[in-house]
């Protein structure tokens, strides 16, 4: 059952839920309950909103519908189009790299830390279903060949941010952390014009907790600290590279990075990762704020 927990904690409200298989918290700047209650429920249930109308688990969303219309086309709403315009656009400029039709890869790839590699004729099956450049997309209009999906699972986590960033700013003057699973933005700037301290947890455990200071923004992690597989000395990242199916090469363990929005943030770590053992000259090039491990 779908349930948010309030409770004040140094000086601010710390508002808890989960949503999009995370822990999600708001952190809300007032000394005022009923305000921060309001704040917490408008983006718990816009989480649950978006993650309900997008998730590739469910089977009564446009998602499902998209997936299962065996090659006919499908009219999609606003909404959904500025998601596969975006998702082009990644595309295009990833050359082909981010590709929101290799979520079908899951079919093969399980990542939960154990041996269990796929084989190669297990990931040869599935690549005639991959690749954006296969699809039909004339807005409003979608249409993908038969077999082939779509999960913008890559995607809809930073874009739920940033959605609850504009709805907390249209009803409150206060300054509110929004964190879906680690994607954060900030709302506005504090009011004594102090940061917002995060806590980054390095990928090796015996390291020490990393610490990143934001006015106003966002940050977003990607990285395989609890997603890979380990077979003979060998560890597999669950970035996947949509033309061979296979891991990135030598990716960094975890990419933050603060941008303006989440949506960006989520873009320039995802984009990092998948150039592997080049993510950090990548990132040079961008001239953003970031973190690796």
């Amino acid at each position: 059952m779908q349930s948010v927990n309030l409770e004040r904690k140094q000086h601010n409200w710390h508002g808890t839920f989960r949503a999009m298989a995370s822990p999600c918290e708001v952190i809300i700047e007032t000394d005022d309950r009923n305000e921060a209650q309001s704040i917490v429920n408008t983006v718990a249930a816009e989480a649950w909103r978006i993650e309900h109308k997008f998730s590739r688990y469910r089977d009564d969303n446009i998602t499902h519908q998209i997936n299962t219309a065996s090659g006919s086309a499908i009219e999609v709403d606003d909404e959904t189009a500025r998601l596969l315009d975006f998702s082009d656009q990644l595309f295009q400029m990833s050359d082909g790299m981010f590709d929101v039709t290799s979520g079908i890869l899951r079919k093969a790839w399980r990542f939960d830390q154990s041996d269990n590699v796929p084989s190669q004729h297990q990931i040869d099956e599935l690549l005639p279903v991959i690749g954006w450049d296969r699809v039909k997309w004339d807005k409003p209009t979608l249409k993908l060949i038969p077999e082939m999906e779509i999960d913008l699972g890559g995607i809809g986590k930073e874009y739920a941010v940033d959605r609850c960033v504009q709805l907390v700013r249209e009803m409150s003057g206060a300054s509110a952390l929004i964190n879906l699973g680690g994607d954060i933005a900030i709302t506005r700037q504090r009011s004594d014009g102090e940061y917002w301290t995060i806590g980054r947890l390095s990928s090796d455990p015996s390291a020490p907790v990393g610490v990143i200071k934001l006015k106003q923004g966002a940050l977003a992690t990607s990285g395989d600290e609890h997603r890979y597989l380990e077979k003979n000395g060998r560890r597999y990242c669950h970035v996947l590279n949509p033309r061979t199916g296979w891991p990135v090469e030598d990716p960094p363990h975890t990419v933050s990075v603060a941008a303006p929005t989440c949506i960006e943030a989520g873009m320039l770590s995802t984009l990092a990762l998948l150039h592997g053992k080049d993510a950090e000259a990548f990132l040079e090039a961008q001239e953003v704020p970031y973190w690796i491990n």
